[in-house]
């Protein structure tokens, strides 16, 4: 095994590559925008030899893009082996808009990059080097396989890439050379190998719950109590953003919003930052499915909310650890105030909740027995549709990142679609903004750009809800028997 290694994916990883298909693309993607900075040359254009040399550099820290998926035989379980045939130009690529190219062009682009799979006979990432944006800015729209990476590995590889100094140099990179890829009969044994070791772990978790079966069954209730939660969950109510299946088209739309002010609805209202995200939701929802003439009263409309399970000391390891938990959504509550409030509460008896044992619970039995099982088991829930959106939220670093001497000034993320899922949002906190990205089926929301301005306008609403409770501060006191003047360009406010 040593002259030919590789890594199995896990039965979660796996089941992102298995439930794609020619409408379903797992890929995560992001636009990063960036003052070029020294990375403009004379004649306005990017130092692409650069910007691929300083990428190859950085290729040694993140050994997975150069790495395919090959197949265990029988079973066609995917492993991760070395690309002997890895090339730079295919997965570094360079595009142009006709300058000055705006943002509502480049969110086209990001919708056609969006809308393309990657090859899954070759590493699982592309970056697009987008120069030609008006003010001279340029973007990298960068593309990577689900099976690959979750939001927090995404954050992990992005301080790969990118430095919270500018760098001046490019070092000298790695020279690599392939391992051998496994023979079918290495792959064939090192299953069975892993095999006989679960049945050994198996063994020594029964001999545990033989010594003492109280606590073992006292630790399994509450994941038997998350799965059975789960399992009782009625499908939500269906809308116009969940079709029966969505298209092969994408496009793809954002938003900023300040940090602070954010973090100040927050301690204005209480809740968490996630709180206020979802009630931003919520509040978006509500003007954007009641235009299209949705019954909102009564309307079980759900968000799943990814939840990190990674422990510090998997920090680096790509691959995902996460589980889920579904929140119902108040759309018919017109009060911002209250609409957080009760999502806050939701929220809170999530966190009591087994949600998450059960979805850690449900991976664990994929890894022990087949794949396909938990592929079935999430193509299953697609069509029972427990939920009508994803709402991921990513915390990122809270300082400037530079690629070279480029700084960084937005990064907007996009979450893949599910098979009746029309419209997803992921949201990356960076620097001072909070910044969303929208994706959405070309055909089941041709009208995003609404639905941004419905979040702008929620976002709006609670911002004043929360200044109206701050305390204002006391007036300056004025001599006694004395009127304080108007000021110059200003009327006096009837008593």
């Amino acid at each position: 095994m040593s002259e030919s290694p590789y890594e199995r994916l896990t039965a979660l990883d796996a089941s992102f590559v298995d439930i794609e298909d020619v409408n379903v693309h797992m890929h995560v993607a992001a636009a990063l925008l960036f003052d070029p900075g020294p990375l403009a040359d004379p004649e306005g254009g990017l130092d692409m030899e650069g910007i691929r040399s300083y990428v190859a550099s950085r290729l040694q820290f993140i050994p997975r893009y150069r790495q395919r998926l090959a197949y265990i035989p029988f079973e066609r379980h995917p492993v991760w082996v070395d690309d002997d045939r890895f090339n730079l130009f295919y997965h570094v690529r360079h595009s142009s808009l006709p300058r000055p190219g705006s943002e509502r062009q480049l969110k086209r682009l990001c919708g056609r990059i969006l809308s393309q799979k990657l090859d899954l006979t070759k590493p699982l990432w592309e970056i697009w080097v987008v120069e030609g944006l008006e003010g001279g800015r340029f973007a990298l729209i960068t593309k990577v396989h689900h099976c690959m990476v979750d939001g927090i590995s995404g954050v992990d590889l992005l301080s790969v890439l990118l430095s919270p100094e500018p760098l001046a140099a490019v070092s000298v990179p790695d020279v690599w050379r392939p391992r051998p890829a496994p023979t079918a009969g290495q792959l064939v044994a090192g299953e069975v190998w892993r095999r006989a070791a679960r049945a050994a772990d198996a063994l020594r978790g029964a001999r545990r719950v033989v010594a003492d079966p109280r606590a073992a069954l006292e630790s399994m209730r509450g994941t038997w109590e998350g799965v059975a939660e789960i399992l009782a969950t009625p499908p939500s109510s269906a809308t116009p953003i969940n079709p029966p299946h969505i298209g092969p088209h994408r496009r793809f739309d954002w938003l900023r919003l300040d940090l602070a002010e954010v973090k100040g609805i927050k301690q204005s209202l209480g809740g968490t930052l996630n709180d206020v995200v979802l009630a931003t939701v919520a509040g978006a929802m509500r003007r954007f499915l009641g235009g299209r003439g949705l019954a909102l009263e009564g309307a079980e409309f759900r968000a799943m909310i990814p939840v990190s399970v990674r422990r510090h000391s998997e920090r680096g390891a790509l691959g995902n650890r996460v589980a889920q938990m579904i929140a119902p959504l108040p759309l018919a509550e017109t009060d911002p105030c209250r609409c957080l409030a009760r999502v806050s509460v939701t929220t809170q008896e999530l966190k009591r909740s087994h949600q998450v044992e059960a979805t850690e619970f449900v991976e664990q039995v994929g890894d022990w027995t087949a794949t396909a099982v938990l592929t079935q088991l999430v193509r299953l829930t697609a069509y029972r549709r427990p939920f009508n959106i994803v709402v991921t939220n990513v915390p990122g670093p809270p300082v400037p990142l530079y690629l070279l001497g480029a700084r960084m000034l937005a990064s907007f993320p996009m979450v893949p679609l599910y098979a009746n899922q029309g419209l997803g949002i992921a949201l990356f906190s960076y620097d001072d903004g909070l910044y969303w990205g929208i994706s959405a089926d070309w055909d089941a929301v041709p009208d995003v750009h609404d639905f941004v301005e419905s979040l702008g306008t929620s976002f709006d609403e609670l911002r004043v809800a929360a200044a109206r409770k701050r305390p204002r501060r006391a007036a300056p006191s004025r001599p006694s028997g004395k009127s304080a003047a108007p000021r110059k360009g200003t009327r006096p406010k009837r008593r």
